[in-house]
């Protein structure tokens, strides 16, 4: 039987993790534990991941609705988005929404988390898509969404965040740990010039390991194809019309230099 109170200790110690290491700021994010087929508990809104205490931790059923708990918090309204993943997988236990920085910044750049780079990723978190943007605390969220939710425990959020699921509210926080973790990697790495990608024999090896290692949830298989570093800077922001914008501004310059040089020559 599940021990609601250590439980909500449990709650009160990765809202620390997760405010502590930055995955959020200031009040943002939010996490839920199903407790069974009509109950889940829920942080509140407008309290700090890292100031929580087992107090604030609300139960809900499965429409949102408030069961018990401190009268003074409400649970968050982007609680629509946990809501929506246990009633499309039976097998997640809990659901994590947080803004950590390097995952965050591939979520506002529009680039997946899709290629094979390292293996603990591959086999914990698999390919990681991209939901399209929608309001936060509206269903255009849900909605968006649930095209990636029944193959992926981890997904990315455009221009929002991440959300991870898993067993319990451990697993869930470690596949955001591995998930920021990757995102660090794979743009240190692109700085340096190159982000190796495994090849598909190497992702199928390890794809197979999930299953010695009894690994639960869903994962997708992870593209490899070389990472094009280079897509983002020129091709999709505008880059090299900002570049052709300049040079013809510099010439122009040098056009009005040579004119004025040239006028105090003749005189």
């Amino acid at each position: 039987m599940v021990n609601e109170f250590e439980l909500k200790k449990l709650f009160v110690e990765i809202g620390k993790r997760i405010w502590t290491r930055g995955y959020v700021a200031a009040n943002d994010g939010n996490m839920t534990v199903r407790l069974n087929d009509r109950e889940i508990l829920a942080t509140p809104t407008g309290i700090s991941k890292g100031y929580m205490t087992t107090d604030m931790i609300i139960k809900c059923d499965m429409e949102g609705n408030v069961i018990s708990g401190n009268s003074k918090y409400k649970p968050s309204s982007e609680v629509k988005m946990h809501l929506d993943v246990y009633k499309e997988r039976p097998d997640v236990n809990s659901v994590v929404h947080a803004h950590p920085a390097f995952a965050t910044s591939f979520a506002v750049a529009g680039i997946p988390l899709d290629k094979c780079v390292l293996p603990e990723a591959i086999i914990v978190i698999g390919s990681v898509p991209i939901a399209p943007y929608g309001l936060p605390s509206t269903m255009e969220i849900p909605d968006r969404m649930r095209p990636y939710i029944k193959e992926n425990d981890v997904i990315l959020l455009e221009n929002h965040g991440v959300l991870t699921m898993g067993t319990d509210l451990l697993n869930a926080y470690h596949k955001l740990e591995t998930l920021e973790h990757t995102a660090s990697i794979v743009w240190k790495a692109a700085q340096l010039g190159n982000v190796n990608v495994l090849n598909s024999t190497e992702r199928d090896r390890l794809l197979n390991l999930r299953d010695n290692y009894g690994l639960q949830g869903k994962v997708s298989a992870c593209d490899v194809k070389p990472m094009n570093l280079n897509t983002k800077s020129e091709a999709n922001c505008g880059c090299s019309d900002s570049k052709s914008a300049a040079n013809s501004q510099e010439q122009a310059i040098r056009d009005v230099v040579e004119k004025v040089m040239l006028k105090l020559k003749t005189n």
